[in-house]
């Protein structure tokens, strides 16, 4: 056995070092174990959107995670870079949905969710999407705007986050991937990495697409699969639009250095993280038929990540089974990075035993049997 901590936390990307930095702020003892170099996976791979939310009206777990996290960001960030240096580029650029004639008649339902959810929305004609944005392509039949979208640099969050843990006297565990748990009876008393064992009093396994297959061991899993996104990085000179564009599941941000990223494929294939022709080619044909100057871009850089998909697409926050200090928190699909910051706090809430800034009944981990999913 090796020296122990309070918390060792089992997985190293958006999730895992929110958790960790947030335990590590109120004096606990963490350790963070990660089967690669922290914060190189899904959090990495993905554009770094931030969705808008309301707090106040928001009626579901999905809503209500998103909102907290969104009022979270700004403080966030500016703790962030005053404690390390690194700034992540948080800024409130705002984003527009478009589409086709064929999906025009989807709009309104769009628009009426929004505003029932209490989030600022504009409804956006033709002519007015571009005059918004004068690079979108005018055959574009309508869409609306979100004044308050938001964006951050991932990579540099990423960075900034393992430092300000790194601060406050985390222990990092990189390139060791966990194997197994210690247990007795219904505590874990021991988490088993490459190089041994180490002990915590508590444990949060945070490992996106590979949760199902950690916590399988312990005689439960989860309805996590990896869902792999593909992106692309393009070059613009000059860079022609501000917004972020949306249409349906894919996407164009545009960074403060003029470069463009375009996403993302969602391809249930298993833990096969490459890039394909077929998906490179694709989300270049989308970007190029929303912002034609896109055509004229150079591609830098085209990479893939793998999502942690739930069934709905909403969380596994808490125990897990009967155990009574093992914690869970997986399965945000698109939307980890994004709510990264309210579901740090609320872990660290319940591994604390704190009064939870949500209610945690909207995220209990539905296990099953280990019998039922078995490990791949």
């Amino acid at each position: 056995m090796k020296r122990g901590t309070d918390v060792i936390v089992v997985g190293g990307g958006a999730i895992g070092l929110s958790t960790a930095w947030e335990l590590a702020q109120q004096g606990v003892s963490v350790r963070v174990i990660d089967r690669g170099r922290c914060g190189r996976e899904a959090s990495w791979a993905g554009a770094g959107m931030i969705i808008p939310g309301n707090s106040l009206k928001a009626a579901t777990p999905e809503a209500r995670l998103r909102a907290m996290s969104f009022e979270l960001w700004s403080g966030v960030s500016e703790k962030l870079l005053a404690s390390t240096g690194v700034d992540n580029e948080f800024k409130r650029c705002g984003g527009l949905e478009v589409c086709f004639e064929e999906n025009v008649s989807q709009l309104d339902a769009a628009v009426e969710r929004w505003r029932t959810e209490g989030v600022d929305v504009e409804p956006l004609s033709a002519r007015d999407l571009f005059l918004a944005e004068k690079a979108i392509n005018p055959e574009l039949a309508g869409g609306y705007q979100l004044p308050a979208m938001s964006q951050i640099r991932n990579p540099r969050h990423l960075r900034a986050l393992q430092l300000a843990c790194q601060e406050l006297g985390v222990q990092f565990e990189e390139e060791d991937p966990v194997v197994g748990f210690a247990r007795e009876e219904n505590r874990v008393t021991g988490v088993q990495a490459k190089s041994g064992t180490f002990t915590a009093d508590q444990v949060c396994v945070c490992a996106g697409a590979w949760t199902r297959q950690l916590l399988n061991e312990t005689g439960f899993g989860f309805e996590i699969e990896p869902v792999r996104g593909q992106m692309v990085m393009l070059k613009c000179s000059p860079l022609s639009f501000r917004h972020i564009v949306q249409s349906g599941a894919q996407y164009i941000v545009p960074r403060s250095d003029g470069r463009a990223l375009v996403g993302s494929t969602e391809e249930r294939v298993g833990f096969e993280k490459r890039t394909t022709a077929a998906g490179v080619s694709g989300l270049l044909q989308f970007g190029v038929s929303v912002i034609p100057q896109l055509a004229d871009a150079t591609v830098e850089r085209t990479w893939s990540g793998l999502r942690p998909g739930s069934p709905n697409g909403v969380p596994y926050l808490g125990l897990v089974g009967d155990f009574t200090n093992l914690f869970v928190a997986a399965g945000h699909f698109r939307c980890g990075l994004q709510n990264s910051p309210a579901t740090g706090r609320l872990l660290r809430e319940l591994i604390l035993g704190q009064p939870a800034c949500l209610d945690p009944q909207d995220f209990v981990p539905a296990a099953v049997q280990s019998d039922v999913l078995t490990a791949s």
